[in-house]
């Protein structure tokens, strides 16, 4: 026996299972690309021998209830498309994008098969959707419903975390870190709900700010510990949310196109505005999709500290995609309205501003993840506020043109003058 096979045969040595990823550039490592490197933590979760598992069907359901409370959010914004109401629907849409994020974290250390996975679920599906009924009315009379079944959502969360633990699958030390801060967070939650006014968004902010806090910075050396990301699954899974959101978009743009061809007949400025907005939608899914998630995807694969980096990537960076999305759909929802005016700035704001906010947050996305810096988006998106600011006599048609040929410009720049992948890929890991 040689002394390289002594050294990997030995039991004090770390062993790595098939499917674990690493990180060093070794022989055995471009043998086998899909291994995982072992996360350094006090607490480490034990080794699995499965293959990197995929979005399951459960996965899929409980997405479609969320894509109904993304819905309520991007309502609750066009319903007051004001600051107050900006502030609102924010606050909102961090605790149902905090709810989801928490259970692909959970549903990620749990098996294929989980029965406990499927029963936490669809439980789960139904106080999501109640608590998303009462999303446009949660500042107003369904404040304690909303707050009470959705506190409810993330105390399963910390149980399917805890049978994840129990498993072998994840570390506990780092569950009962920031499970201290959800409980915390959930009652401040309820207790603001049976309050009034200013004194419950107080609280509620406050209950976001500390449930925000947990992982990121008051349990962040624990989480290094929490559990091996399977990352073809976290990948996608968060690029399914994008989708989603991007999907409501264009439900908002066809039922406002409904609503106003049923009073009249489909006018040529409802036609174009409709199909400028479906092509906005089409040149932002182009941004996400064509290089920046894929190059995200496989960052992450071969990060030194794969945990952390998918906390700030993608549970914490992506709220500002999400919002970005959502933005714009509540203005591209009440610009449908009336097509053949001019729009209301606040309407022109919500348009210029969603994108623009859109592209900001692939921005930090690119750069934590990949350590490219893409200074395109932050061009188009300084452009957009511009337009914003001198577009004030721009028709519902020229503004929509406007805002889809900036998106246009950003895509055909990256197609002609793209950054090649294997320079990317080089790149190290932050």
């Amino acid at each position: 026996m040689t002394e390289r096979e002594e050294r990997r045969t030995s039991p004090t040595e770390r062993r790595t299972s098939p499917t674990e990823r690493r990180t060093s550039p070794t022989e055995e490592d471009r043998t086998n690309p899909t291994e995982e490197r072992r996360t350094s933590s006090e607490e480490e979760p034990p080794t699995s021998s499965e293959e990197e598992r995929r979005t399951s069907s459960i996965e899929l359901f409980w997405d479609l209830v969320f894509a109904f409370a993304v819905t309520q959010v991007a309502t609750l914004l066009s319903r007051h498309l004001t600051w107050p109401g900006f502030a609102h629907a924010m606050l909102i849409l961090a605790l149902v994008w905090w709810a989801w994020s928490a259970f692909v974290w959970a549903a990620n250390a749990q098996e294929n098969d989980s029965a406990t996975l499927r029963i936490a679920l669809l439980v789960g599906s139904a106080f999501i959707f109640v608590s998303g009924l009462a999303i446009p009315y949660a500042f107003g009379s369904e404040s304690l419903l909303f707050a009470v079944t959705y506190a409810v959502v993330r105390l399963l969360h910390l149980a399917l975390y805890a049978d994840a633990s129990r498993r072998g699958n994840a570390a506990w030390s780092a569950i009962a870190g920031f499970a201290v801060t959800v409980v915390i967070g959930m009652a401040l939650l309820v207790v603001g709900a049976a309050l009034h006014g200013s004194a419950r968004l107080v609280l509620w902010t406050l209950a976001v700010a500390i449930d925000y806090a947990g992982p990121a910075w008051l349990t962040r050396e624990r989480l290094r510990g929490i559990q091996r990301v399977a990352v073809a699954h976290f990948a996608e899974r968060y690029s399914l949310f994008v989708i989603i959101c991007l999907g409501e978009s264009i439900v908002a743009i066809g039922a406002g196109a409904v609503t106003v061809s049923a009073r009249n007949d489909l006018s040529a400025q409802l036609i174009a505005v409709v199909t400028l907005g479906l092509l906005t939608i089409a040149a932002m899914w182009w941004t996400y999709f064509d290089r920046v998630a894929g190059l995200a995807e496989h960052h992450l694969r071969r990060h030194r500290d794969p945990v952390l980096a998918a906390a700030d990537g993608y549970s914490y960076l992506h709220l500002v995609i999400v919002a970005g999305i959502i933005i714009f759909a509540a203005g591209v929802r009440l610009l449908i309205r009336t097509p053949a005016a001019v729009p209301d700035p606040s309407v022109r704001l919500a348009l210029c501003a969603g994108v623009a906010v859109y592209l900001t947050g692939q921005v930090g996305f690119a750069l934590r993840m990949t350590g490219m810096f893409l200074y395109g988006r932050l061009l188009i998106a300084a452009a957009l506020l511009i337009l914003f600011a001198a577009g004030s006599g721009l028709s519902a048609v020229a503004l929509s043109a406007a805002i889809t040929g900036l998106l246009a410009v950003l895509c055909a720049l990256e197609r002609l003058a793209p950054v090649r992948q294997s320079q990317a890929a080089s790149l190290p890991s932050r």
